[in-house]
C-alpha cells in the first residue's frame, strides 16, 4: 500500500515542477523553465507502468489515480505551456492571450472526451503536446507567422480523429517506440544544454522522431479505419 501511495505521489509531484515551470517563466528563465516542463514529462511518462506495476488499483481502489493524472497532465501539458506562451518571444504580443485561449479551450475539450485515450491504446486527436510545441518554437528562429500557423493547427488538430502514437503503450512495436521516444528526449536535453550555441543542428535532427511519431500515427488511423470497415462488412 505505501508502494502505492507514493506512485500517486508521484504523480502528483508533477503539478510541483509545473509550477516550477511557471515560476522559471515569470522570471524570464524560459531554459530552466523548459527543464521543468521535460521533468513533468518524464514523471508522466513513468507513473502509469509503475501504478500497474505496483497494482495501485487493487491496493487503494478508493483513490482515483486515472483522475489525478488527468488534472496534472492538463496542468503539465496544457496550462503550464499556455503560461509560457505569454511570456516569451514565439508571438507578437496582441497575439499571446488569443492563442493561449484556445490551446486551453481546445485541450479542455480533449481531455474531457471519452475516447481521447482509445482501448488500444491511442490517443483521440492532438494529444495535447504542447510543451513539445513551445520547445520547438522557442529554440528554432521561425517566423511568427509561422509559429502562430502551427499552434491553430495543433489546436484545431484536437478535433480531428487522427488516432497518434501512446509511445509508452501502443503494443504495436513498443520497444522501437519507447527506444527511438528516449533518444529524443536526450537530443532535447543537449540542445538545451548547448543553447544559445550549437543547438539547432540538435534540435532540427530530432525531427526524425516527430517525423515518425506522425507517419506511425496516420498508418494507426488507417490501420484502425480498415478494420472498422472490415468488421462492418462480416
Amino acid at each position: 500500500m505505501i508502494s502505492a501511495w507514493l506512485v500517486h505521489l508521484l504523480t502528483a509531484s508533477g503539478a510541483i515542477f509545473g509550477l516550477l515551470a511557471m515560476n522559471a517563466t515569470t522570471d524570464g528563465h524560459y531554459i530552466m523553465a523548459l527543464v521543468w516542463m521535460a521533468v513533468t514529462t518524464a514523471i508522466d511518462g513513468v507513473d502509469g507502468a509503475l501504478a500497474r506495476k505496483f497494482k495501485v488499483k487493487y491496493y487503494l481502489p478508493q483513490f482515483d489515480g486515472a483522475l489525478l493524472d488527468n488534472i496534472v497532465d492538463y496542468f503539465t501539458y496544457v496550462l503550464v505551456p499556455a503560461y509560457f506562451l505569454l511570456h516569451v518571444e514565439i508571438l507578437p504580443e496582441p497575439w499571446r492571450l488569443p492563442v493561449a485561449c484556445l490551446i486551453l479551450l481546445a485541450s479542455a475539450y480533449q481531455f474531457c472526451l471519452n475516447d481521447a485515450k482509445t482501448s488500444d491504446h491511442t490517443f483521440t486527436g492532438f494529444p495535447s503536446y504542447w510543451n513539445v510545441v513551445v520547445f520547438y518554437l522557442f529554440l528554432l528562429p521561425l517566423p511568427w507567422q509561422f509559429n502562430a500557423a502551427l499552434l491553430v493547427l495543433c489546436a484545431v488538430g484536437v478535433f480531428i480523429p487522427v488516432h497518434y502514437l501512446y509511445p509508452s503503450r501502443t503494443p504495436i512495436l513498443r520497444p522501437v517506440n519507447i527506444v527511438l521516444g528516449l533518444v529524443w528526449s536526450v537530443m532535447l536535453l543537449v540542445a538545451l544544454v548547448r543553447y544559445p550555441d550549437g543547438h539547432e543542428s540538435i534540435v532540427l535532427f530530432s525531427f526524425f522522431y516527430v517525423v515518425y511519431y506522425l507517419i506511425f500515427s496516420l498508418w494507426l488511423t488507417l490501420r484502425r479505419k480498415h478494420a472498422e470497415k472490415t468488421a462492418g462488412t462480416v
